[in-house]
């Protein structure tokens, strides 16, 4: 059993993923099963942060039916490279029991990155050019 927990340990640091979001149980975990499942458990947590930014996103550009389409655009092409990109990355383990959690971490960590976007286009300056989202008011 010890192999399985090195290679995670490995793979996570590898990826650079922390477990930052997994429960006290899944710091602890020692088995496939509960490590795929606290796999999933971040991603959800990390998709629900992502949903929330993006309805702040979407209620400061209700005024602006075009830009509110870039944004939906946008985001289901980032789900699809998201996706497809993480396939792609685990693509070494597939058939494996370590593959959910290996795609489950990389969709995770793309999608922290995604709320770090999603959080500095909902704090620009007023008058940042750059910026598609307006500041709030």
């Amino acid at each position: 059993m010890r192999f399985p927990v090195l290679m995670f340990a490995t793979l996570v640091g590898l990826a650079g993923l922390a477990p930052a979001a997994w429960a006290d149980d899944c710091a602890n975990a020692s088995d496939q099963a509960t490590l795929n499942e606290c796999a999933d458990k971040a991603l959800k947590a990390s998709d629900t942060e992502l949903n929330t930014l993006y309805k702040q996103i979407e209620a400061r550009l209700k005024d602006d039916p075009d830009k509110t389409r870039l944004l939906v655009s946008a985001q289901k092409a980032w789900i699809a490279f998201r996706d497809a990109e993480c396939d792609f990355s685990a693509a070494g383990v597939a058939g494996g029991s370590v593959y959910p959690m290996i795609v489950l971490q990389c969709r995770d960590g793309l999608t922290q990155n995604r709320v770090k976007d999603f959080k500095t286009y909902l704090s620009c300056e007023e008058g940042d050019l750059s910026c598609p989202v307006p500041s709030a008011n």
